[in-house]
């Protein structure tokens, strides 16, 4: 995951590599807490705050707007962690829609 951590936005093309193994271990992830989730995949590159209820966790695959010199013909994948209002994952998906 030292690869994953370095790769911030997405922008080197590292996390993409890892998407196999983000499909099997996605669900072992539902009801940690955000602290586990940063352990494990650093800073999130984007948190949304959609209610006081919940948040998102924006980890990016594919190259984002964060990157220099990217063109965004189209969204990027990116792996969404929701979190419930006590910061628990409640659901984690891998999509390029945004929530």
């Amino acid at each position: 995951m030292e690869n994953w951590k370095a790769d911030r936005y997405g922008c080197k093309g590292l996390r993409i590599q890892d998407i196999d193994e983000i499909q099997k271990i996605k669900n072992t992830f539902l009801g940690a807490d955000n602290q586990a989730v940063i352990k494990t995949f650093g800073r999130p590159d984007r948190v949304e705050l959609v209610d006081k209820s919940q948040s998102f966790f924006f980890y990016f695959l594919e190259p984002s707007n964060g990157c220099e010199s990217v063109e965004k013909e189209k969204e990027p994948l990116r792996v969404l962690f929701r979190m419930n209002a006590v910061s628990k994952v409640s659901e984690v998906t891998i999509t390029n829609q945004n929530p």
